[in-house]
């Protein structure tokens, strides 16, 4: 048993084990979807996500997510498959996970309020992909409109804004 393993508490135990392997559970989510990832891509994956356990606030986070996401991409070339749904709520669980084990040391207990206030976080920002994927579905045969994209990114930024400045608390 390495010092490091020793230290954890169980709250940490649990937010870096779901860290460790929900990338690779995203990944292979498209075996639902009937496209196989490749033995040494689900190795990679597995392995940063170990990494990204050990290092939550490392790069190898945000590499084994551009990884998955690049997998969904590539390995499905429509990428309107159910199958999706549940592969965006494991990489966002991961993500979420990962930021609650950075709020300290290893050793440290996870607070139940902090993993509640980030699991609410969690589950409404997640209420955006069964939405995106109704629509993409429903639209998927119809020709974009001229400036389609431009409009999309003025409202992300709009309603990023607007979020921004409501829900920012004055000391």
């Amino acid at each position: 048993m390495t010092p490091f393993v020793g230290r954890l508490s169980a709250g940490q135990w649990v937010v870096r084990a779901l860290v460790a392997v929900l990338p690779t559970a995203a990944g292979l989510c498209t075996l639902g979807a009937g496209e196989a990832p490749s033995a040494w891509f689900v190795a990679l994956v597995l392995v940063l996500g170990v990494g990204w356990a050990v290092f939550p606030e490392s790069a190898a986070g945000a590499t084994v997510l551009v990884l998955v996401i690049a997998w969904w991409g590539i390995g499905l070339r429509d990428g309107l498959d159910p199958w999706a749904l549940p592969a965006a709520l494991a990489l966002l669980t991961a993500h979420v996970a990962a930021t609650i084990a950075a709020y300290g040391p290893a050793g440290m207990p996870v607070d139940p309020a902090l993993a509640r206030l980030w699991a609410r976080r969690a589950g409404l920002v997640y209420l955006a992909a069964p939405l995106t994927f109704a629509l993409a579905v429903a639209v998927r045969d119809v020709a974009p409109p001229a400036g389609i994209w431009v409009a999309g990114l003025a409202a992300v930024l709009g309603a990023s804004t607007v979020a921004s400045v409501l829900l920012t608390q004055r000391d």
